[in-house]
């Protein structure tokens, strides 16, 4: 039981703080991507997309950080390419243009917004529905004996009995307790495996396997060889 209901405020927390931050991150990876994609005729749009890209990269840390605690299991972070030791200011501006990860973080940071809200609805919805109607027996008889009150009963064509619409609200909110984990653990699953997928490692292989290329060894070889161990964050 201990198990089942820390399972349950992990993920209703990394829930409601998905929507926050996925609203905080669209809005400024839109103007940043916009802002830079708009001047970069002119040069100045190259370091602005350089630091929208740096931006989504912290957002993305973030989301790395909060995901061992819903998956149950570390997850790695991606290599990102870094600047030369002797690269001018300018140069280490652009720097992560030039790292496909940090796209596919500006990407996640706009795409992810839509999932956040469904999760995030459905999050409250089932939490709402479960808490209203399970205490409904404490408040739901003077609500019942409001004159001309139309409750849940009556609009069902039940009739207007308060017994019966007191019954028939905590039925409700008992059917929302019961599946309340498995939706709070679905939701939870759907917004961590769109991270998962984004954000732990998709674009890394490409940016070895064009750095091994341009030093002249075959596709083939690469795939061969033994991987180097990357950082991962844990919970």
């Amino acid at each position: 039981m201990n198990l089942l209901v820390r399972r349950i405020g992990t993920d209703t927390r990394y829930l409601l703080l998905g929507l926050p931050l996925a609203v905080v991150a669209f809005c400024l990876m839109v103007t940043g991507f916009s802002l830079g994609v708009g001047t970069v005729v002119i040069w100045v749009g190259v370091p602005i997309l350089g630091a929208s890209l740096m931006l989504a990269r912290g957002f993305a840390d973030l989301e790395r950080r909060m995901l061992p605690e819903v998956l149950g299991h570390p997850v790695a972070r991606p290599r990102y390419r870094p600047a030369p030791q002797n690269a001018g200011t300018f140069r280490r501006l652009v720097n992560p243009l030039t790292n496909g990860q940090s796209w596919m973080d500006l990407l996640y940071g706009i795409v992810n917004l839509p999932v956040a809200v469904v999760t995030f609805c459905l999050t409250v919805t089932w939490w709402a529905g479960a808490i209203t109607g399970l205490t409904y027996p404490v408040y739901g008889w003077i609500l019942e004996g409001i004159p001309d009150n139309s409750g849940l009963a009556e609009l069902l064509g039940f009739g207007d009995s308060a017994l019966i619409g007191v019954v028939m609200t905590t039925a409700i909110g008992v059917l929302f307790a019961i599946t309340l984990p498995a939706v709070i653990r679905g939701a939870a699953l759907v917004q961590a495996g769109l991270s998962r997928a984004m954000l732990t490692g998709v674009a890394e292989p490409y940016e070895h396997i064009g750095d091994e290329v341009l030093a002249g060894e075959s596709p083939r070889a690469f795939a061969d060889r033994p991987r180097e161990p990357r950082a991962a964050f844990t919970a």
